[in-house]
This record gives structure tokens, sequence and C-alpha cells, in this order.
């Protein structure tokens, strides 16, 4: 794995100058990402969304790889056609060039409007890495409730009142459904422990076929909390248990952070305005079920980790 002083010395694949919120947790992961991939050429795609509004508002782009827009549905499309043209000419002796393929998307254009175009390129084995940038709503047109927000969190279509507590499902797991495609590596990550997203990238962008990292990207203006608390909140999802760090490859589990006394989930939602009613008198039980969904998963989590490492 690739060194901090390493690291240090590589060319910037994002550079500054974007219009991301001030303690953006998704352009700082797409920085590290980038920085993980190297000088080797690289060529990405992005679906509309936070990260490609920021970043490209024209004339201007904050890109300093080979960088593709495309409609909000289809990134793993776009960027599964450019890998199967490289691979097409490299066949006839046309290029001879080693290039690697990353596609980005925010969980709107990943657990939702792309899943089928993810789902189809996975399944036609492009070697790819996908990256899921998931803040957990759709940031981008205001605060909207996807499949990744998670149960009892306020959007402003699934609002906290009388009617209902925030979002009333459960938030989709898009890791799991990805791992039943059997790729050839699939991870979490969050930018708060870094190295273990640059390792991430490493693993994933030299495994044998498609891959895919679920990167945790918490949102200021979405969440609502203090800017400076991103990298703080991104921890938090861990040693809480919200947001698992593990990685699946071959058919294995690896849990790659286990907390050995997690914090109570409260910790990590009450720093956030989406969760600041759950707080109030007469929602504890609100609080006991979330509490006891994150510790059903992380069990669930524990013992597959058990069955394939025998």
């Amino acid at each position: 794995m690739a060194s901090l002083k390493e690291l240090s010395k590589r060319t910037e694949g994002l550079v500054g100058g974007h219009r991301a919120c001030a303690g953006c947790a998704a352009s700082t992961a797409i920085r590290q990402i980038l920085l993980a991939a190297g000088d080797k050429p690289t060529v990405t795609g992005i679906c509309t969304g936070c990260m490609e509004v920021v970043t490209t508002i024209f004339p201007y782009t904050a890109w300093n790889v080979n960088l593709v827009h495309n409609a909000f549905e289809n990134s793993a499309a776009t960027v599964s056609g450019m890998e199967a043209a490289y691979r097409a000419l490299k066949r006839k002796g046309k290029i001879d060039a080693e290039i690697q393929f990353i596609a980005f998307g925010g969980d709107g254009g990943t657990y939702d409007i792309g899943l089928q175009s993810l789902s189809g390129a996975i399944e036609r084995r492009h070697k790819m890495l996908y990256v899921c940038y998931d803040n957990e709503a759709y940031m981008n047109t205001g605060y909207q409730r996807s499949s990744a927000t998670p149960y009892c969190a306020h959007t402003t279509t699934s609002p906290a009142g009388t009617k209902i507590p925030g979002k009333p499902q459960k938030r989709k797991d898009l890791t799991e459904i990805i791992i039943a495609h059997e790729p050839a590596y699939a991870a979490q990550a969050t930018p708060g422990y870094y190295m273990d997203l640059i390792r991430k990238v490493e693993k994933a962008l030299a495994a044998d076929g498609p891959s895919f990292i679920n990167v945790l990207s918490p949102c200021v203006p979405g969440w609502g909390y203090p800017l400076d608390q991103t990298m703080n909140i991104s921890k938090l999802a861990v040693e809480t248990l919200f947001w698992p760090i593990y990685e699946w490859q071959d058919g294995k589990y690896k849990i790659n952070i286990k907390p050995r006394e997690p914090k109570p989930l409260v910790d990590f939602l009450k720093l956030q305005a989406r969760f600041r009613h759950l707080l109030k008198p007469g929602n504890e039980h609100l609080l006991e079920e979330l509490q006891a969904e994150v510790n059903r998963r992380w069990e669930v989590l524990l013992r597959k980790e058990q069955a394939t490492n025998g």
C-alpha cells in the first residue's frame, strides 16, 4: 500500500477551485480515491449529482483526469462501454497503454436510478471500479429521501412530524446486493479512515474484474452538523457500528475495524439535525429500534465473516 509520503508526491486527480460545500466528505473521498489510483492513466465517469455539479461548472473543471459526465442513471453503463472499447482496441493492437477505469455516482444515482446499469456492468464482468459516494439522500436537488436514507431520518420528502418520524422505511443494503453479484472485489469505507479507503481502492483496481466500494460521505447541509465535524462523524459512524468497515473478495468477508467497545448509536445521531427529533421525550422507542437494528446487522456481518473464513 502506498505510504502517506508517496501519496503526497502524486499528481492530484481532483484539484481545488470546485464549489463543493465546506466540510464536504464526498469531494474529500474522491480526492483520496484518485490519489490511490496513482499516476497510471485513468479514465473516469460521473453521473449527474452533487459532485458532478460542483466540479464541472462550465467552462471550468476540477478534474485532472479524463472525465465523462453522463446521465443520472448510467455512470456504470458509460464507463463499462469505454472499458469494452478499450479492450477491443487493445486486441486490435491500436492501443498498448494500461488504462484503469473508475465510475462515480451518488446514492441516488447508484442505489436507485442507476442500479440496473451497475448490476449489468458487474454481470458482464467489466474490469472497472464503481464508487458510490453515499450521502444518504438526493442532496443535489434539495435533500429528498433515497433508498439509502436511514430509518427515521428527516428529509424534505420524509419530514419528521406528527404523521411520520422521518423516513418510515429501513435503508437498502446496497453493498450486500452487489456482493450477491459476486464481483471481483467489494467493500465499504469512509474518508474518516482514509488509509483504509486508499488500500481498498488499490485492491479494487488490481482485482481481475468488476469492483465496488461504497463510501459513506457525510453531508453538512443535508445531515445538519457543524462543517468542522465531517471526519469526526465519519469515524463515529464506524465506532457506533452504524457503518461497518469491511470487504469481500473470493467469497470471504473481512471486517477491517472492530471497535472493542462500540459507542452507543445516539453518539452518532445527536450531532445531526436530521435526527434531532429522536432526542425529544416520547421517541425513546425509536432510538431503541435503531440501536437494535444496528446491533442485528453487526451480528449478521460477524457471522458471515466467521462462516466464510472457517
